[in-house]
C-alpha cells in the first residue's frame, strides 16, 4: 500500500469520525425533535460513507482487489438515511404539532399533504372525535 492511499484512507477516516462527532454534537445539542433530526442523518450519511470508503480502498490496497461489500453497505445506506429521516420527521409532525403552527401556511382552500383527510381518501366519512 502506497504511502499517498494510506493517506488518503487516514484522512477518510478522520473525516467520518469528523462527520459522526457533530451529528451526535447535534443531537445532543439542538432544541427540538425536528431539528436533532438533522445531526444524525448527516453523520450516517457523510460520516459511516466516509469510513466506508476509507475501508473499499484499505482493502483494494492491501490485497488488491476491491471490496464490493462496502460499496453496497454504502449505496444502501445512502438510500435509506434520507427516506428514515424523511419518515420520523413526518411522524413528529403528527405526534406533535397542530396544521396551524406550520409555517408557511398554505393556499386557500388548500391543506398540507401530510395533514390530509383520511375521508377523502377512503371516501367515507370521519367521526367525530368527541
Amino acid at each position: 500500500m502506497t504511502a499517498l492511499a494510506q493517506v488518503l484512507v487516514a484522512a477518510l477516516l478522520v473525516i467520518g469520525g469528523g462527520f459522526a462527532l457533530v451529528g451526535a454534537w447535534g443531537l445532543v445539542r439542538l432544541p427540538d425533535a425536528m431539528t436533532r433530526l438533522h445531526g444524525p442523518t448527516k453523520a450516517a450519511t457523510l460520516g459511516v460513507g466516509a469510513v466506508l470508503i476509507a475501508s473499499m480502498l484499505y482493502f483494494w490496497g492491501v490485497k488488491g482487489v476491491p471490496s464490493w461489500h462496502e460499496l453496497l453497505i454504502a449505496l444502501f445506506l445512502f438510500v435509506t438515511a434520507p427516506i428514515t429521516g424523511f419518515f420520523l420527521s413526518k411522524a413528529n409532525l403528527h405526534r406533535s404539532w397542530d396544521r396551524t403552527e406550520i409555517p408557511p401556511p398554505p393556499g386557500p382552500g388548500n391543506d398540507w399533504a401530510t395533514f390530509g383527510d383520511e375521508a377523502d381518501v377512503a371516501g367515507t366519512e370521519r367521526p367525530d372525535p368527541r
